[in-house]
């Protein structure tokens, strides 16, 4: 879907005035999926709580020690691949992680209410444009990066995968690890960056992998959300830092606009 979507863009653009109508109507049945997710995000409260009633109906009151403890081992994951890994490639592109987060707060406060990254697409293009970044450059990196550069999915993903085989005493040595990663890592490019797609993406994987009984997913549905609501921000912030880090690669971007965007260090 994505290679035929490319294409579609390669041969749109070509086209130039000639394939306005259809750019058109492609912005206009653009414009009307956003407002049907934001009427899905009306009603996710009520499916949240629904799939915590299902778990603790179905598994016992018990399992909700055992998700906690996995909510919280997820929640440090995250935290750590954002010091560990993208504060020292923020640093060496010379941007601030912190004021960068601050930064986009208000778009990080969105998706996590959302857990949904496409609800601030427009935004986050928006935002990197004012912070220096070529418009060809965001432009390029940013729609890719929600495909292809989804970190925190990619750690929901691992994580969940290991606790399925381990609540379900689904013996599971180093290389079948490994050969799982590798395939989820796969599996993630491509995934849509609405709610419940990394979901769907685990539940896919295992039935095509094998190893993990797929009907275990049931477990994690209950704190779905709960653990979105630390992935997407995750993708979020992974997207940000490698727009910036490629701008700065390509001499996109302009320092004293970024300055003045993230403000003065301390203020």
């Amino acid at each position: 879907m994505l290679f035929v979507s490319v294409l579609y863009g390669f041969a749109l653009s070509a086209m130039g005035t000639a394939g306005k109508p259809l750019t058109d109507l492609i912005g206009s049945a653009a414009q009307m999926f956003f407002r049907i997710v934001g009427i899905v995000m009306w009603a996710a409260p009520i499916g949240a709580f629904g799939a915590i009633a299902f778990t603790v109906g179905k598994f016992g009151a018990g399992s909700l020690l055992s998700l906690g403890k996995l909510l919280i081992s997820f929640y440090v994951t995250c935290l750590i691949f954002i010091v560990a890994v993208l504060w020292p490639i923020a640093h060496f592109a010379g941007v601030s992680l912190l004021r960068f987060i601050r930064y986009i707060r208000e778009e990080l406060l969105i998706v996590i209410a959302t857990t949904s990254s496409e609800t601030v697409l427009p935004r986050m293009i928006a935002k990197l444009e004012a912070a220096g970044c070529d418009e060809s450059v965001v432009g390029l990196v940013i729609p890719t990066g929600y495909s292809f550069n989804l970190d925190g999915t990619c750690l929901y993903l691992a994580t969940a995968a290991v606790f399925l085989a381990q609540a379900t005493n689904t013996p599971l040595p180093l290389s079948q690890q490994l050969e799982l990663l590798a395939v989820l890592l796969l599996a993630s490019k491509g995934a849509a960056g609405v709610a419940g797609a990394a979901f769907i993406v685990l539940a896919a994987t295992l039935g095509a992998v094998g190893t993990i009984p797929v009907e275990s997913v049931a477990l994690i549905l209950g704190v779905h959300r709960l653990m979105s609501q630390a992935l997407t921000p995750t993708n979020l912030i992974g997207n940000g830092v490698a727009t910036l880090v490629i701008a700065r690669w390509e001499r996109s971007l302009d320092d004293a606009q970024l300055q003045a965007a993230l403000g003065k260090p301390g203020g």
